[in-house]
């Protein structure tokens, strides 16, 4: 199950009915302390742990959902975006074990970063993860100059790290190849979270805003353009 951005506000009915019922809450450390400010946390069993153990949660969760324990495997965003959806259904592939399993989808950051810069996801847009944890870099920079080439909206999830400035630095690269200096760039931290911060800026300047891990950033295509203060991308309607 999807909580969106974390914010109570943006919790839809099906997820906090989901957290409501469930006897035990899995996930990673800090989105389930945004589910415990929530008024449908009433102290549910959790099980959380750090980044990169990911397997040892789903494992966990579904070895409580075969005992008959009702268990809501939680994500930020959307489960089905670069979460948790897949990783279960390919754990109880793999061990052979069924249990019914239902698929409650949230705002993504897309989504929640779109609305927080104007209308920037009006045409077709590509998301691309810049984290070559589970996808080889080569493989990454593929996509990113297929998108740029084809003119996408592109947002960039994970687009850098403390440790991890590479792939940033060469995406940007190629997106240069493809769009304009002026082309706009927005950048959301926490979006819909406390600290949030919004900014847009263009493609040349880029350089004056260093995105982290809790940062989306949207890449206007040709037709994107900066209107007081916000992101719009044409759908094409004529009057």
């Amino acid at each position: 199950m999807g909580i969106g951005p974390g914010s109570q506000e943006d919790l839809t009915y099906r997820a906090a009915q989901a957290i409501d019922k469930a006897d035990l809450l899995v996930g990673y450390t800090p989105y389930l302390q945004l589910v415990q400010k929530m008024s449908c946390y009433h102290g549910q069993k959790t099980y959380t742990t750090g980044m990169t153990r990911e397997i040892d949660r789903v494992k966990h969760a579904v070895d409580a959902a075969r005992r008959g324990e009702k268990v809501a495997v939680v994500s930020s965003g959307d489960p089905g975006v670069y979460s948790m959806v897949g990783l279960v259904l390919e754990t109880m592939d793999s061990s052979g074990v069924q249990v019914p399993v239902e698929i409650v989808p949230g705002i993504s950051a897309a989504n929640a970063a779109s609305a927080r810069l104007g209308a920037p996801l009006m045409q077709d847009y590509a998301n691309i993860s810049l984290s070559d944890l589970l996808t080889p870099l080569p493989d990454i920079l593929d996509r990113v100059e297929a998108a740029a080439r084809a003119n996408f909206v592109i947002v960039f999830y994970n687009p850098r790290s403390t440790k991890r400035h590479e792939p940033w630095n060469r995406a940007i690269s190629i997106l240069r190849q493809h769009r304009l200096p002026e082309t706009p760039v927005g950048i959301v931290q926490n979006a819909g979270r406390d600290g949030e911060s919004i900014m847009i800026t263009c493609l040349a300047q880029i350089e004056e805003f260093t995105p982290d891990m809790l940062s989306t950033v949207v890449i206007g295509n040709s037709l994107t353009r900066v209107s007081n203060g916000r992101m719009i991308t044409p759908r094409g309607y004529k009057w």
